[in-house]
């Protein structure tokens, strides 16, 4: 027998031996924090054999997975975590060779939930660790703000809503730019601004990068008493040609839908007509006063949804091209909150290669975030609501005097150099002494 014939037999024995038949590599860790739950995912190069234990005995809680006939190849000390339930991924000496031993550092002691997945077309094999409880820090909801005469005046809530997130990127441009990641970066951004605007406060649907389903995200906005509930996509098409914004509403079919079926969801119905309880209560919860008021709250929420829409079209205009330049219908479970007037924002699409690149550029999202803001701004000053700072300003005159700028006259009169700009037409932010400004203020 030859050299290379003793040779190829040794190969072909090696892969037929069972460690070499099993072997299961542990490719790569992701950990996903939601407001509900911490998900821990174990992409493998097949599937594993495992099996796990928690040691919840008085000292720091811990869940312990066995991958067997395994490697690793991930630096666990490196995988980074936000979540507030898990402190820490890290080795741990295995039972025998050939098993792995990786152990989840908690907070606090949480029964986890454990299960395997088959590749589909975006990963492979997959472990999954499900933890139950709370894992991000809660957005702040809101803020009461005093005028001089003591009497009190809510700011305008918004509630954005950064499409996607977590283990759905949402639509993928072709330089692999994920529309999660876009969408999140705006949001934040337009929060910001929002949130420096003393009449305005925003809350975040998401904060992070993890998946909220269509009741969650809802659930966010109801609890805020959002007045405008605001979802950020990028669109995407089968051609690379298509580009610019578009802003949409919910179309009448789907609204019909979903009056429907709150009407026939008791809980849904508390909360989407909760501020109108006392009187249905004194009128013995008569179902049709019920209906009656809840499409009069429909019809008011999509009006004033469409009035937003086209305002916010107008600003983003001015930084970005528009794909449809006025609101389009659309049948999205995103819009569904009957009480809450809702715009679904298409930032651009991503599936175009020119404006992938700019929709990642910290520049155009940061002028699509301005853009949305001034529209928003200039909504509730064109349709205020009642009991809000923007519907109660003062107008005050004032002349320009020398080393004042609009930074300055924005603190002094506890407004915004935005709004400020916006009042009087500026076309920029220089002034001059001398210069009669009108200033709205509470």
């Amino acid at each position: 027998m030859s050299r290379f014939s003793k040779w190829l037999i040794i190969c072909v024995a090696i892969a037929m031996s069972p460690i070499a038949a099993w072997a299961t590599s542990i490719e790569n860790v992701r950990v996903w924090p939601s407001p509900e739950s911490t998900r821990i995912v174990f992409d493998l190069s097949a599937s594993p054999e495992y099996n796990y234990f928690t040691i919840f005995d008085g000292g720091p809680p811990r869940i312990v997975i066995d991958f067997h006939q395994s490697s690793n190849q991930v630096d666990l000390a490196s995988v980074t975590s936000e979540s507030l339930l898990l402190e820490r991924l890290r080795p741990s000496t295995p039972p025998r060779d050939g098993t792995v031993r990786v152990v989840l550092d908690l907070s606090r002691a949480v029964e986890p939930t454990i299960f395997t997945l088959g590749p589909n077309d975006r990963y492979g094999h997959r472990l999954v660790v499900d933890i139950e409880g709370a894992s991000v820090q809660p957005e702040r909801q809101s803020r009461v703000v005093r005028t001089a005469e003591h009497a009190e005046f809510r700011p305008v809530m918004i509630a954005i809503d950064a499409g996607h997130g977590g283990q759905d990127p949402g639509s993928v441009g072709p330089a692999g730019t994920f529309e999660k990641n876009i969408t999140l970066s705006v949001a934040r951004r337009l929060a910001e601004k929002i949130n420096a605007d003393p009449a305005m406060s925003a809350v975040l649907t998401r904060t992070g990068d993890y998946g909220l389903s269509l009741p969650q995200r809802a659930r966010v906005t109801r609890q805020a008493r959002a007045d405008l509930f605001v979802s950020l996509h990028a669109d995407a098409f089968t051609s690379p040609q298509p580009r610019g914004a578009s802003v949409w509403i919910l179309s009448r079919r789907r609204s019909d839908t979903e009056l429907g079926r709150a009407l026939e969801n008791k809980e849904r119905l508390s909360e989407e007509l909760y501020e109108l309880q006392p009187t249905l209560t004194a009128n013995n919860d008569d179902p049709f006063l019920t209906r009656a008021l809840l499409d009069m709250r429909r019809d008011d929420s999509m009006q004033d949804g469409s009035l937003a829409a086209q305002v916010i079209l107008e600003h983003l205009g001015r930084v970005t091209t528009l794909h449809r330049r006025d609101p389009q219908g659309a049948s999205f479970a995103v819009l569904s909150n009957i009480g809450t007037p809702s715009i679904l924002v298409e930032l651009g699409f991503i599936s175009n290669p020119q404006k992938e690149q700019l929709l990642r550029t910290a520049r155009h999202q940061e002028r699509l975030a301005e853009a949305l803001y001034q529209g928003l701004r200039e909504h509730f000053v064109r349709h205020p609501i009642d009991g809000t700072i923007l519907a109660n300003q003062r107008i005050r005159t004032h002349v320009v005097a020398r080393g004042e700028s609009l930074s300055t006259l924005a603190q002094r009169y506890n407004t915004t150099v935005q709004a400020i700009v916006q009042h009087n037409n500026l076309r920029g932010t220089t002034i001059r002494v001398g210069q009669e400004l009108q200033i709205p203020t509470s």
